[in-house]
Parts: structure tokens; sequence; C-alpha cells
């Protein structure tokens, strides 16, 4: 792995753990294994490793989403897909945690990649939403941007009830709850 790679991993990962305050310049040379110099030499400051870092990550959220939200299966399966898939739930959202770190939300530039994502996510699942309408998954009554953000609101309320009580049970409950809600009936039943 190259230094500028270093550099950048290694501020995901603090950031994620300890905020942008947390995350100091020498404590990412730390854990990147690289000198004062080699971080000033690929990157003009903290502010400019800090959006690499999170633009890297809202990268991933996207791609690692994508994947299941692209995947097979019906609307609701894919859907299902996204909320049961294997999450480090007691960390946190790498990306939602950004949302509560002031300095991150504080600064138009940093916060960009993360609003992106998380509307990039809604538009995703409305899209699937109104498939599933479409194939007679979901009520016509259902507006897929509402649903969409009823769904990225379990995710990022489910890791915060997880993270509080310490235990996933919290995540995985409202994940339960919300598929019950979207789970296809029948069309009497509606």
């Amino acid at each position: 792995m190259t230094t500028p790679e270093r550099l950048i991993e290694a501020t995901r990962e603090l950031l994620w753990e300890r905020g942008y305050v947390g995350t100091s310049p020498k404590a990412i040379q730390q854990q990147a294994g690289a000198g004062q110099g080699s971080m000033y030499h690929h990157f003009a400051g903290k502010p400019d490793l800090a959006l690499a870092a999170i633009r890297r990550t809202a990268e991933e959220m996207r791609a690692t989403a994508g994947a299941v939200l692209d995947g097979e299966g019906t609307a609701y399966e894919r859907i299902s897909a996204y909320l049961l898939r294997e999450r480090d739930v007691l960390r946190g959202c790498p990306v939602g945690r950004l949302t509560m770190d002031p300095d991150v939300v504080a600064s138009d530039e940093l916060r960009a990649p993360v609003d992106e994502t998380l509307d990039w996510l809604r538009e995703r699942l409305a899209c699937l939403v109104e498939e599933g309408q479409e194939n007679g998954e979901f009520p016509p009554a259902f507006d897929g941007e509402e649903i969409a953000a009823t769904i990225v609101a379990t995710v990022q309320g489910g890791y915060v009830l997880a993270r509080a009580s310490g235990s996933s049970a919290a995540f995985d409950t409202g994940v339960r709850g919300l598929l019950a809600l979207l789970a296809p009936r029948p069309a009497a039943s509606r």
C-alpha cells in the first residue's frame, strides 16, 4: 500500500473511532506509519486528508449498498437484503456517524460527500419502492421517497439505539419491525 493510501485508510479508521476533532495529524501519522513530511507532501493538511478519507468511505458505502440493492430478487427481497446485511452495528455507520461530528457538519466541503451518499441511498431505495409498486409488491399509496427516508432512518436510528444499549438487539428489532410493515400482502388485505 502506498503512503497516501495508508494515510487515507488510517484517517478513515480514526474518523470512525474518534471523529474529526479526535483525529490529530500525529495520530494519523502513527497509525499509517508515515512521517509528518510524507503526510504534508501528499495532502495540504488535515482537512484535505479528511476529505479524501470521507470520500473513500462514502464510495465504499455506495458500492456495498449498491451491490445488494442492484442484486437479484424482488424489490422487497433486495430491500430486506440491504437491511439484514452484515454490519458492525455497535461501531455505528462510518458515514452516518460523521453527521454527528460538529466539525464535519460545519464544513460544506467535508459534509458534501456524506450528504451526497445519503441522498444517493434514499434515491436508490425510492426507485426500488416504485419498482415494487409496479410489480404489485407494495401498495400504490406508498410514497417511494417517504419509504426510502424511513428505511434510512431505521438503519441510522438503529445504530444509535444499538450503541446506546451496547447491544445489536435494538438495531435488529427496528429492522424486523420495518420489514414486517413493508412485507408484501395479498391484494385483498391492502
